[in-house]
């Protein structure tokens, strides 16, 4: 289908329209900062922010449950144990070409052998309409064009908005996509103006996201093996509480702990999934009491080596989108950038 035009007049009939059939989560406000939150009604399409930054959590939270039922059994007998696969049909409003990448490359990691059928049934059931990224909203913290995330992947998204002021030009990427288009009845046709203003709107973006490290992304794995014995990681970890936000507002980050929870009566009971950390220190435990990471620098290590290195290995695609909230959300005010482009200092001068 090609480009199409979704005025802003149309906007809160089109995400009505949405509602009838799927739940709806898109950015809204929380305080001064924001969040993907679903909409409980009608009421609701007005505290839509399309002009958002960026959210606390990204949108792999419906796709990767922060806790959730794997499975419910009842006695001690396994074949009582059933799963507890549940998807319905969702639409992510709103989500950031960054984070669009960093779904990719959540599915990717979990879908691989043997696939994960909670994340492959949600990801089915999940239709997600991208929103371009304002060039006015860069941060200091932000380095998305070294990571190569100013643009969705390929088959990210149903549909592609570009916000151009009295509204939104829209790129459709799926079946799907195309049939929200055109079953909503709140499009029209692009005209050539439009397709000059979303020129001029990705050549001021462009502009407005210069690279931030001193080298090609493609080195990255390399620099970090020569520094894996690097007196860095100790210097950082002096500084660091292993309290794990980075890892909880990561758009890339899915290790996760599973647990058995027994009723009262030892009767049954539900094996839960939740979200871990690499950073905290009873992660790397085993029986025993022996811990493979057992030091904050090691642990803070893994997860820089997880970000530029491990993730690309496992799924070919970078553990990093360059979004910054490991770094906005750090409390010892750690960043990742910073780590990025001291490990290149060292390698030039140990040259």
């Amino acid at each position: 289908m090609l480009p199409q035009i979704l005025p802003k007049d149309k906007f809160s009939p089109f995400v009505a329209f949405l509602m009838r059939d799927n739940h709806v989560a898109a950015p809204m406000a929380k305080g001064p900062q924001f969040a993907f939150q679903e909409l409980a009604g009608d009421e609701d399409i007005g505290r839509i922010r399309m002009d958002y930054d960026i959210t606390i959590l990204p949108p792999k939270k419906y796709l990767l449950k922060t806790c959730e039922s794997l499975l419910e059994f009842a006695g001690r007998d396994p074949a009582t144990a059933r799963p507890t696969v549940t998807a319905e049909s969702t639409v992510i409003l709103g989500v950031h070409p960054y984070d669009l990448h960093g779904v990719a490359t959540v599915f990717t990691a979990m879908t691989q052998e043997p696939p994960d059928a909670y994340v492959a049934a949600r990801r089915a059931a999940t239709k997600i309409i991208g929103l371009n990224i304002n060039g006015g909203y860069i941060n200091e913290h932000q380095f998305m064009a070294d990571m190569g995330t100013l643009e969705p992947p390929d088959g990210a998204c149903d549909i592609f908005l570009t916000d151009l002021g009295n509204r939104y030009y829209a790129e459709t990427g799926s079946r799907e996509g195309e049939d929200m288009v055109k079953f909503s009845k709140c499009f029209v046709a692009a005209t050539a103006a439009d397709h000059k203003d979303k020129q001029g709107f990705d050549t001021r973006k462009a502009a407005a996201y210069p690279k931030r490290l001193p080298y090609h992304t493609r080195y990255l794995p390399d620099l970090l093996d020569a520094s894996y014995d690097s007196l860095l990681w100790d210097a950082l970890a002096r500084r660091c509480f292993s309290c794990g936000t980075c890892t909880n507002v990561c758009p890339t980050c899915y290790c996760f702990d599973v647990q058995d929870k027994l009723a009262l009566d030892a009767a049954g009971g539900v094996r839960q999934r939740t979200w871990d950390s690499c950073q905290l220190k009873t992660f790397a435990e085993v029986a025993g009491g022996e811990n493979f990471r057992e030091h904050r620098a090691s642990r803070l290590r893994h997860r820089m080596f997880r970000k530029g290195k491990y993730v690309l290995e496992r799924t070919g695609k970078l553990g990093c989108v360059g979004c910054g909230r490991c770094i906005k959300h750090c409390v010892a005010a750690i960043s990742i950038l910073e780590a990025f482009r001291q490990i290149a200092d060292q390698a030039e001068v140990e040259a």
